[in-house]
């Protein structure tokens, strides 16, 4: 995918650091558990697909050390500047259209990016050929589809505008290619692309903090895109945003699937 695609979140828009921080508070843990149970250790060489943000990118140097590498790709890189130096390299790089950026890599790891890449068949294909026989592949991505709801407990006005909000959010994104039952897809994806302990494991969060900032942050970014869609006004935004500050909804974000598995 390029810009000119039109990707809905772009990282050069004033929200996705706050995005990208809501994530990192999210999910981190969980990826970071993930990792490790892959064995990720000193000297490794590792690939970090659609980096976005820093958060993965520095845990991974700090894991693999002066002597491993960490390649961290995106199709904007913008966001990884201050994490620029070894054992980091940083690529402008699109997993749906190019070849790796490198191959024998001890991992290959992506969070949050295939649901959102047109092809993404040869996205996974490519982690699939960077990694060395025995290397380990994480795919970690959303499933909007299998919980589609800002609020799960819908009991108000305040729920049913943000639950509509987010359906207004999942057309759009719908639109432009991504596949919001991506998510549950992952094992049988790695198991019929050859892969090996192929296992999974949903988490979803609900009522954090990070949910709040995320959503804020998300609204604000795709606000002129819904209002020009004809999905929502600009005082319903301005409502559900207030709403949200409020602090008195129990807000959720999609399940996020994780899926690992090792190259023969």
């Amino acid at each position: 995918m390029t810009q000119a695609d039109g990707y809905l979140l772009d990282n050069r828009q004033s929200e996705a650091r706050q995005r990208f921080d809501a994530f990192a508070a999210l999910f981190d843990p969980t990826t970071f558990r993930h990792l490790e149970a892959l064995g990720i250790g000193a000297g490794r060489r590792c690939w970090e697909v659609g980096a976005g943000g820093t958060s993965v990118v520095s845990w991974l140097a700090g894991q693999v050390g002066p002597a491993g590498q960490v390649v961290a790709t995106d199709i904007d890189t913008s966001l990884l500047a201050t994490v620029a130096h070894a054992p980091v390299e940083v690529r402008t790089h699109d997993v749906g259209t190019e070849e790796p950026p490198g191959e024998d890599f001890d991992l290959v790891h992506a969070r949050l990016v295939l649901v959102h890449v047109p092809d993404r068949e040869h996205a996974l294909r490519s982690m699939i050929k960077a990694l060395r026989p025995g290397g380990r592949l994480l795919i970690e991505d959303a499933d909007p589809a299998l919980q589609p709801l800002t609020c799960p407990y819908e009991y108000g006005p305040e729920q049913r505008l943000a639950n509509r909000l987010r359906q207004g959010f999942r057309k759009l994104l719908a639109e432009r290619g991504a596949d919001l039952s991506y998510g549950r897809k992952l094992p049988r994806l790695l198991r019929e692309a050859g892969l090996h302990q192929v296992a999974a494991e949903a988490y979803f969060p609900i009522a954090s903090p990070a949910c709040t900032a995320l959503e804020s942050a998300t609204v604000r970014q795709i606000r002129g895109r819904l209002v020009s869609a004809g999905l929502a006004t600009d005082e319903e935004i301005d409502q559900h945003l207030a709403n949200v500050a409020a602090g008195t909804m129990d807000l959720a974000t999609a399940p996020m699937i994780s899926a690992w598995g090792v190259r023969k």
